[in-house]
């Protein structure tokens, strides 16, 4: 896929600047956010034999929003911080920000407006779901966009201190999966609590792969992500140790019978798989080799979550 050009994205028009505000959202990545809240109400029906299409709904809407809105924010930052701008070893769309702001197809002001109109609009959702089920929801949704933001946006910045990470592992698992099941009437539990780590494991293994082709441009920037901190040999180690623990997790489940044995398989195949991306990832490798690691770490949150919430809700 190329990257946007102002050509064909900039011309006049209600439906063209729609397709501009979807595209800069990085629509490629919104399963990260998507995926957590379908695993999450699948625990939740499993837990209380009862599913709310409607509050499932709205709980999409307004992560997809937040998800959508913090994207843009760290696309603006990333150029504040020059890390975009020099990074000629991205794969778009994957790595180096969507290039709106460096293609010229938005400036850094709107792309900025774009971003926190998204995150009011799904807190208006919030608050929504606030009426309908009572206000701890609030509580969940507001501490991952707070995570989200923080992410990228200064003072806090974490991803510039080895903490972005563990930001949008939690950010984007336990609070949205613990959050989604919540609404299905589903009670906080430790097997909820577990089943919510395991799908942020793997949503944390996303950035931490991509991180790897922006390498030498984030050190340049000073944003000092985990990936630059720890080089090529330990990030390998790190994904695989991570992919191990999600694994582990999922046999703990087993062990305490919430959930059946033969939910292990497919995990069993996905940690094969991981240990083909570390090797890569240990590597310097070429693009269509990275492209692959990526692809795989994307297909192994995907999968992997949906599978463990069939499971969870049968």
């Amino acid at each position: 896929m190329g990257e946007p050009n102002p050509t064909q994205l900039c011309q006049p028009g209600t439906l063209p600047m729609l397709r501009r505000w979807a595209m800069a959202t990085r629509p490629a990545f919104l399963s990260a956010s998507i995926i957590p809240v379908l695993a999450g109400s699948a625990w939740g029906y499993g837990q209380t034999g009862s599913f709310d299409l409607y509050l499932f709904l709205l709980a999409l809407a307004a992560t997809a929003l937040a998800h959508g809105g913090i994207n843009i924010l760290n696309d603006v930052h990333d150029d504040k911080n020059g890390t975009d701008r020099i990074n000629d070893a991205r794969i778009f769309p994957f790595t180096g920000g969507s290039r709106f702001i460096q293609n010229e197809i938005m400036n850094i002001s709107q792309m900025a407006r774009l971003g926190w109109t998204l995150l009011m609009l799904s807190l208006v959702l919030g608050l929504w779901l606030a009426t309908l089920k009572g206000w701890a929801v609030i509580a969940m949704g507001a501490g991952g966009v707070m995570l989200g933001v923080a992410y990228s946006v200064p003072p806090l910045a974490l991803s510039t201190r080895g903490l972005g990470e563990l930001a949008v592992g939690v950010g984007f698992g336990p609070l949205p999966v613990m959050g989604a099941a919540w609404l299905q009437g589903s009670g906080t539990n430790l097997e909820g609590f577990v089943f919510s780590v395991i799908i942020g494991l793997w949503v944390a293994l996303i950035l931490i792969v991509n991180e790897v082709p922006d390498m030498a441009a984030d050190a340049k920037a000073a944003k000092r992500t985990l990936a630059v901190r720890l080089g090529h040999k330990n990030t390998a180690i790190l994904y695989s140790g991570l992919h191990l623990l999600a694994f582990l997790l999922i046999g703990f489940m087993v062990y305490q019978q919430f959930l059946p044995g033969a939910a292990l398989l497919l995990p069993l195949l996905m940690l094969g798989a991981s240990i083909r991306t570390a090797f890569i990832i240990r590597r310097p490798a070429d693009t269509k080799k990275m492209l692959v690691a990526i692809k795989t770490t994307l297909a192994i949150h995907a999968i992997g979550s949906l599978w463990l919430g069939l499971f969870a809700a049968a």
